[in-house]
């Protein structure tokens, strides 16, 4: 017979082992999502309503993993993670904005592209900082801040870089990032701080909750743009696959070049290419089409592809520097 420590214990059990296997077949899942949507876009279509409070709900999860200590590498190690910052939000923008000016891309398809590279960075990059072995702490606090000042920051790149293409609200993206991202991180952080015992029974379905809001966000958002996938798809997927690859190599460069370490370089790189393209997807379709949102349906896909790949290669190869 299950004792009562059995029986409270199989959940969590159960919650890590589910969300380690949903973190492992994320790409896969999110490939065969948008592949589905691309074929029967019909009955996805109503889920547009739907990819706001799914970004709120996984941003929320965020939250919810985010503790005090997290933010102290602040304190300690300032230099790493403004660097970390800086690349972020300057790399990507002008990436972005010399892709889609280079390549003289459609308006809509250019203020997407701009949108996923000045956006802030994925929560999946933590993951995969892991597994390349990186420094761990940096990636954390890179994502939490960059997320935190992305209400500001994120807005103002746009309208600079994109208001040549459409116009750009940037008091309503602003207002709109504050609703999807910093309330429901704020309150992540919040519950973790004052209810503990039931937010670690919550956090462990995280990985669950996140892959599956995700892959309904790009069901939602291919299918708001098959249209747009089957007439000029390749050509947006060799923008997004460009921009992440720049992100990557620059992100790790600018490290190196500071006189970073080997674990804090590879932090900084896969921050810096791995973006949060579902917020990206969701102000594209809020405020400017479904067509805007679909490089960063693309962009969810692929980082996490190349993160992968990356991180494999990076995991047999430890940092010598410590």
């Amino acid at each position: 017979m299950a004792t009562n420590d059995d029986v409270q214990n199989r959940p969590e059990h159960i919650g890590v082992r589910i969300g380690r296997v949903a973190g492992t077949w994320f790409p896969l899942i999110v490939l065969a999502a948008g592949a589905v949507a691309v074929i029967i876009p019909g009955p996805f279509l109503p889920l547009g309503a739907l990819v706001n409070p799914l970004l709120m709900l996984i941003m929320l999860g965020m939250g919810l993993t985010l503790r005090a200590a997290d933010f102290a590498v602040v304190a300690r190690r300032p230099v790493p993670l403004l660097i970390g910052i800086l690349a972020q939000f300057i790399i990507m923008p002008m990436a972005g904005w010399a892709l889609v000016s280079v390549l003289r891309l459609d308006p809509a398809i250019a203020v997407g592209v701009i949108l996923v590279a000045a956006a802030p960075g994925g929560t999946a990059s933590n993951v995969m900082v892991y597994l390349s072995k990186g420094d761990v702490a940096l990636s954390v606090a890179m994502t939490s801040v960059s997320t935190l000042v992305a209400p500001l920051l994120t807005p103002l790149l746009v309208l600079w870089l994109a208001g040549s293409y459409l116009p750009v609200d940037a008091a309503g993206m602003f207002l709109s990032i504050v609703q999807i991202v910093l309330i429901p991180v704020v309150a992540g952080i919040l519950l973790r701080r004052f209810l503990p015992r039931i937010v670690e029974r919550v956090v462990e379905w995280m990985p669950l909750i996140s892959v599956t809001g995700i892959s309904l966000i790009v069901l939602a958002v291919v299918a708001g743009s098959a249209a747009t996938i089957l007439t000029s798809g390749l050509l947006v997927a060799g923008v997004v696959i460009a921009l992440n690859a720049i992100g990557l190599l620059l992100g790790y460069f600018a490290a190196r070049l500071v006189g970073l370490d080997e674990g804090a370089r590879r932090a900084v790189s896969i921050e810096v290419g791995m973006q949060n393209s579902g917020l990206a997807a969701g102000l594209a379709r809020t405020h400017f089409s479904p067509e805007a949102a679909l490089p960063g349906a693309i962009f969810s896909v692929w980082h996490n592809v190349s993160g992968s790949i990356i991180a494999g290669i990076w995991s047999r190869r430890p940092p010598r520097e410590r």
